[in-house]
């Protein structure tokens, strides 16, 4: 009977939000067409897989769990799991506050004008590609013309620098570039809570004699904690993944001791050797730790501070 009440009330909402409903059902479909329906190639990690077969005719791996034991009976698995944890740990650390300062900031800019147009430029790196952002990384940085060895040249007078080859400045140089590329995008969640901070608190701590600096801390910080929070958890949730494009671009032989991360790994092993099996294995694993990861800091969340995803 609970059931039944409970159906008929999900019933009710959807008769009575019926065209909000249609609007969502273009992303419905593409969320099942472009992330649902490909999970069923998941079983080719547990498979001979063979191009010509198919995924049902190819061969079952024998034992089960074949290219998982391979994964892990090598000695680039431990490197590339160490180095994705660290770069990912060091791109949460630093990276993930600068949007919520930013948006802050941002927030206190009063005329419409110019927030808008610091907001703009802000963004506008977002939708920059990633081959432009490493050659423009590569051009700054050049040995021979780069202004910024020219720089060091010229005031130093020493020898210039190896920014792009050298492993010590591979994990600073993606942490500062993705900075600059994602930060103002990053924003956007942040000063949409902004906004829907009510003015009467900020009239009443005026009228208490509240600073600029006491009206970030003790209004708008509180207001926007739970979608920090929330993209917090999301962000832990992807800890073992990072996008290959940038890392692979960045990388060459001289720094690949600390490059070499999952996803440029699944990319060499999975498309470049065709290894299909061996890298989807590989992707599958990142994939479940992943998933533990955000259980475990949306419980977390959910007990010490309320406020989780589901």
């Amino acid at each position: 009977m609970e059931r039944k009440s409970r159906f008929l009330f999900l019933l009710g909402r959807i008769q009575n939000s019926w065209r909000l409903y249609i609007l969502m059902l273009p992303a419905l479909i593409w969320i099942a067409v472009f992330v649902y329906t490909p999970m069923y190639g998941l079983i080719i990690a547990f498979k001979d897989f063979r191009v010509r077969a198919g995924i049902i005719r190819s061969p079952w791996a024998s034992p089960l769990f074949k290219h998982f034991a391979a994964f892990f009976s090598t000695s680039i698995a431990w490197t590339t799991i160490t180095n994705t944890l660290i770069l990912s740990a060091l791109t949460i650390c630093i990276s993930f506050p600068v949007p919520v300062i930013f948006a802050l900031l941002l927030n206190q800019i009063k005329r419409g004008g110019l927030r808008k147009t610091v907001q703009t430029i802000s963004y506008a790196p977002y939708f920059v590609s990633q081959v432009v952002v490493v050659s423009i990384l590569t051009v700054i940085l050049s040995p021979g013309s780069g202004f910024v060895n020219t720089l060091i040249t010229s005031f130093t007078m020493g020898d210039p620098v190896l920014f792009m080859t050298r492993p010590e400045y591979f994990r600073p140089l993606y942490i500062v570039s993705n900075i600059w590329q994602s930060m103002g995008f990053n924003a956007i969640i942040y000063i949409a809570a902004l906004a829907g901070v009510s003015p009467d608190l900020y009239e009443a701590a005026i009228v208490d004699g509240a600073t600029k600096l006491d009206r970030i801390i003790h209004i708008d910080v509180p207001s926007i904690m739970p979608t920090v929070i929330v993209m917090f958890i999301l962000a832990l949730g992807n800890i073992m993944t990072i996008g290959y494009e940038k890392a692979y671009l960045m990388q060459n032989g001289m720094n690949t001791i600390v490059s070499e991360i999952i996803s440029t790994y699944v990319y060499k092993t999975g498309l470049q050797s065709a290894q299909y099996s061996f890298a989807t294995a590989v992707g599958f694993f990142n994939s479940v730790v992943n998933f533990f990861i955000l259980i475990i800091c949306n419980a977390i969340t959910k007990r010490t501070a309320d406020v989780s995803i589901f």
